[in-house]
């Protein structure tokens, strides 16, 4: 008996499950994406943020169900892969690593533009210049092995939520400190209408992507077919007043016609909240700018080795050129992988629109949710009554059919132009399967990918038991 509590003890909970969900979800995106929607809609924003966050439970839940059918590492590419087979997955795991590349290339964007803040006089070639810093500083700590790049993020990774809880407590106190800022600056509350509500759902609706990551490590997981959903619901419920109360504190304390054309949202946004003296005011912006270098920064040095693995991986077994699956003799790192991934990157940063970045960004992560939804009805079709999961018990084929619509219908909203590149994009990957996959089979693939998700896995267990420990 003592065993199999000491086992069970070792597992996740519900609580660590909604801990993993916020902090996959939250990220650098939500220091960007405030500005960018205001643009669109001006305050009623603000409603965007509320749907977008339904929208992402709803996803969310069919990932979760989708691990308690499949338990077994590989996120999304798993699932299709176990209810399509080997060419399917891959048609997944493509768009996937396009969509992780597009991400990966609007964080630099998004560092010269809060860089900006601190240095008002910068140009743009001093910004493409510190952009190609950033790529290769990124590339190079990736490049010297996996345990340097994972200090470095230890230490980031401190400066993620500090300055966003500080504004939306900061500016809650200022909002009754001065009632009448929010009446001002949320008045008209939709000056532009909503015919621009599709774009705005796009922008924000990225910035609560990756809560698929949370379904990782779902052997793990103590009663997963329960405590998955349940995680989600509760963990994405958190995330979406995290992001409602952060992008109504920007909008309630600048006014929107500014704040779109505003570099850095959250910098401005921390000067006025704090701006009871001119001290506190540069405080106040030197603490959110600051926040926000360090979690985009942050993003991009976990983003890049993840994403060069997976490259790394489909090129082991032949699906990708050779050249992606080469060792460094030294640091025994997918260095061709991180080498070519980076320059791609820094082309699409220093040529992209940072908005069309997001945009196909987004495409691709949906077409990836579309997958993932319907997936979740072919594996439950191969199931007993008596196998059937806490959620389809609970709501039959509603999450997934739901998920499939709201994914079809975020895939429309990015526009005929982003579709069509994108579907070219994808349909790219049809002759790179055949022309590689017949050399061998995917099952050196498979090996290779689970193997590195049960890396991060245990990697999340392990940080986890760690914050247990801190806690007593």
């Amino acid at each position: 008996m003592a065993v199999k509590n000491s086992a069970s003890s070792k597992k996740l909970n519900l609580f660590d499950v909604t801990n993993l969900v916020v902090g996959t979800a939250i990220g650098a995106d939500i220091f960007i994406v405030s500005a960018l929607a205001s643009a669109y809609l001006g305050p009623a924003s603000i409603v965007v943020f509320i749907v977008a966050g339904v929208i992402a439970i709803l996803i969310a839940l069919s990932f979760a169900d989708a691990a308690a059918l499949v338990p077994k590492v590989g996120g999304a590419f798993a699932y299709v892969c176990e209810a399509w087979g080997n060419f399917a997955g891959f048609l997944v795991g493509w768009p996937l690593w396009i969509a992780e590349v597009a991400g990966l290339a609007v964080m630099p964007v998004a560092f010269v533009r809060y860089l900006a803040y601190f240095v008002p006089s910068l140009t743009v070639l001093q910004g493409d210049i510190i952009k190609i810093v950033f790529v290769a500083v990124i590339a190079y700590i990736n490049l010297r092995g996996v345990k340097g790049a994972g200090r470095v993020n230890d230490v980031l990774t401190i400066g993620k939520l500090g300055p966003l809880l500080l504004l939306i407590v900061a500016g809650f106190i200022y909002l009754v400190v001065h009632p009448g800022t929010a009446a001002s600056n949320l008045t008209p509350f939709a000056p532009l209408g909503f015919s621009n509500f599709g774009p705005a759902l796009i922008i924000i609706f990225w910035a609560y992507t990756g809560f698929e990551l949370a379904v990782i490590p779902s052997g793990e997981i103590e009663d997963p077919t329960k405590t998955l959903p349940k995680g989600m619901i509760i963990g994405m419920a958190i995330v979406t007043f995290f992001y409602i109360a952060v992008g109504f504190t920007a909008l309630a304390v600048v006014n929107w016609t500014s704040l779109q054309f505003d570099p850095a949202p959250l910098a401005t946004a921390g000067s006025v909240v704090l701006s009871y003296t001119p001290e506190l005011a540069i405080i106040g912006g030197a603490i959110l700018g600051l926040g926000a270098l360090i979690s985009i920064t942050g993003f991009e040095e976990s983003a890049t080795l993840a994403t060069a693995r997976l490259s790394y991986a489909i090129s082991l077994d032949g699906l990708f050129p050779r050249l992606f699956s080469r060792i460094h003799p030294r640091f025994g790192t997918p260095s061709n992988a991180i080498i070519i991934q980076s320059a791609i990157v820094l082309f699409a940063s220093l040529t992209g629109d940072l908005t069309q970045l997001i945009i196909f960004s987004a495409f691709n992560l949906a077409f990836v949710y579309v997958a993932t939804c319907a997936a979740v009805l072919t594996l439950r079709g191969r199931q007993t009554d008596s196998d059937r999961t806490y959620l389809e018990r609970l709501t039959g084929p509603v999450i997934p059919v739901t998920g499939i619509i709201l994914s079809a219908f975020l895939i429309y909203e990015c526009g005929i132009s982003t579709i069509a590149f994108g579907i070219a994009s994808i349909l790219i990957g049809i002759p790179i399967y055949v022309l590689y996959a017949p050399r061998t089979e995917i099952t050196t693939l498979k090996r290779d990918f689970y193997s590195t998700e049960a890396i991060l896995a245990r990697t999340v267990h392990s940080r986890l038991n760690l914050f247990r420990y801190r806690r007593k």
